[in-house]
């Protein structure tokens, strides 16, 4: 089993000014822990449930643009970018150009869009969840005609790109994984199947894990995709302290994920301070969880 950590929360002690050492502290504190990969949400505005709307958040790519500069070995990715945020042309380009220059290291996650307030916040249009889709389907088409060269006009119901031209292509082969996250059932779900490489789910529940991966099994074999081609990620926020009750409990979790399909875990950690939980993971889960 894989492990990855995504950071939710910028507000440390001195920040604005401390976040830049912060951030490549945690880069390169996850590397070193033997993690896989390392992810940011793409929100502009804090999320309710971690924090304040005007605690610090940092845009996405330039923060993970940030992050390959001072690690070398892990992968990097956004759980998920919005299809409403940008241009999905200039999505593309955006995350093009960071395979190429992190010498490609990269997932590309995709979804819906949910977060309606900090969009009509900044102005950046928030259409029906019905059009939401749309986008997205469109979007992850224009994604894999651009990776593949193909530079012919895409005309689709709500994109039109005259020449997507990608230049330079990604440095992943055959390009790098695309993530469609959520878990909706009719749709997101066979998105992942028609268009992905991966899919993101919500660990929480394992009864509930389970019927979510039977439900994306069905949808590859209604396309013709092989199952097993789909790397399942989930994500969950732990909480991990040196107490072998701690640990235990980390590892017992990692455990049942894995049985139930999972196949690359990524958490969260509680609270700004996440080097000491990282250095108690090194030790103790990394060398574990390996073997699941």
């Amino acid at each position: 089993m894989k492990l990855g950590l995504q950071i939710v929360r910028f507000d440390w002690p001195g920040s604005p000014g401390t976040i830049g050492e912060g951030l490549a502290r945690i880069g390169r504190a996850s590397e070193q822990a033997g993690l896989d990969s390392l992810w940011v949400m793409d929100h502009f505005f804090q999320i309710r449930g971690i924090g304040r709307p005007d605690d610090p958040m940092l845009e996405a790519y330039t923060t993970l643009g940030y992050l390959a500069a001072v690690t070398q070995r892990i992968h990097l990715g956004v759980l998920v970018s919005g299809v409403v945020y940008r241009h999905p042309g200039v999505l593309v380009k955006i995350a093009t150009t960071l395979d190429v220059l992190s010498g490609g290291r990269t997932y590309f996650g995709l979804g819906a869009a949910w977060n309606e307030h900090e969009s009509v916040a900044l102005g950046i249009p928030f259409p029906s969840t019905r059009v939401r889709f749309e986008l997205l389907e469109e979007t992850l088409q224009v994604l894999h005609q651009m990776w593949a060269g193909d530079r012919r006009p895409f005309h689709g119901q709500h994109l039109h790109l005259e020449k997507p031209i990608s230049v330079p292509a990604p440095l992943s082969r055959p390009r790098p994984k695309i993530l469609v996250g959520g878990s909706g059932e009719r749709k997101t779900l066979r998105l992942v199947a028609q268009y992905a490489d991966a899919c993101n789910l919500f660990a929480g529940d394992v009864n509930e894990l389970l019927r979510k991966l039977d439900v994306l099994r069905r949808h590859c074999e209604d396309v013709g995709q092989p199952y097993d081609e789909i790397e399942r990620t989930a994500l969950d926020n732990i909480s991990i302290d040196p107490s072998p009750r701690s640990i235990r409990r980390v590892i017992d979790t990692c455990r049942r994920v894995a049985e139930a399909g999972i196949q690359h875990y990524i958490f969260t950690l509680p609270g700004p301070e996440v080097i000491e939980p990282l250095e108690i993971l090194a030790r103790e889960v990394v060398p574990a969880v390996a073997a699941f």
